[in-house]
């Protein structure tokens, strides 16, 4: 089974100091778990996380990132950088949540037609851990598109905002990134069993 993750800094998380270029953050985890739970498995796995990244950027590298890859499971992470440059570079051109969701569904048209890739759309994670923050407000819209494109396109949908929210209101003092946006290690955990609950079952019976 080949399975490639792409994404923004979150997906990245190191992998081009990484040997196996697969990082140290959730991708790292969820790697490492399925090759421990099934080492008799042929599992081939792709970080495809770029910093900084937004769908348009998806948009220009998805032929050679993901397309001719062929990959039977294809999971996307995106949303936080679409949202985050309105707030800390509101001069540059803008990605609203008409266009994100348009660019999104255009990408997955491209995977329906060209492979036969499952698709996995990881909802956007949060900016800040405060859940009222302006970035989380803003994020709403963006995480409701995932939610909706997910459904149009048979995708498994991996509910993040809502677990990152959860754990926000439980206050137990214990921060889940460095900056209010990419992970530590607590975070890169809740991804990577948020991600787990929702595809192992799915995983175990094709392996």
């Amino acid at each position: 089974m080949k399975v490639v993750f792409i994404g923004d800094s979150i997906t990245e998380s190191g992998k081009f100091e990484d040997e196996e270029q697969l990082g140290k953050g959730y991708v790292r985890l969820i790697c490492d778990y399925l090759r421990v739970a099934h080492p008799e498995a042929d599992l081939e796995f792709f970080n495809k996380g770029i910093s900084g990244n937004r769908i348009t950027d998806l948009a220009e590298r998805w032929q050679e990132d993901v397309i001719n890859l062929q990959p039977d499971l294809l999971s996307v992470s995106i949303g936080i950088n679409d949202v985050w440059r309105q707030l800390d570079n509101p001069d540059m051109e803008q990605v609203d949540a008409y266009q994100f969701e348009k660019i999104y569904k255009q990408l997955l048209d491209e995977v329906k037609s060209k492979t036969d890739a499952t698709l996995v759309l990881m909802e956007p994670t949060i900016i800040e851990e405060n859940i009222e923050s302006a970035g989380n407000q803003k994020l709403k819209d963006y995480v409701e598109v995932v939610q909706d494109v997910a459904e149009v396109y048979d995708a498994f949908l991996v509910p993040l905002h809502h677990t990152f929210v959860d754990y926000l209101k439980a206050a137990n003092g214990h921060a889940l990134t460095t900056d209010g946006v990419h992970m530590n290690s607590r975070g890169d955990m809740l991804m990577a069993n948020g991600w787990l609950t929702v595809m192992k079952p799915y995983i175990e019976k094709r392996l």
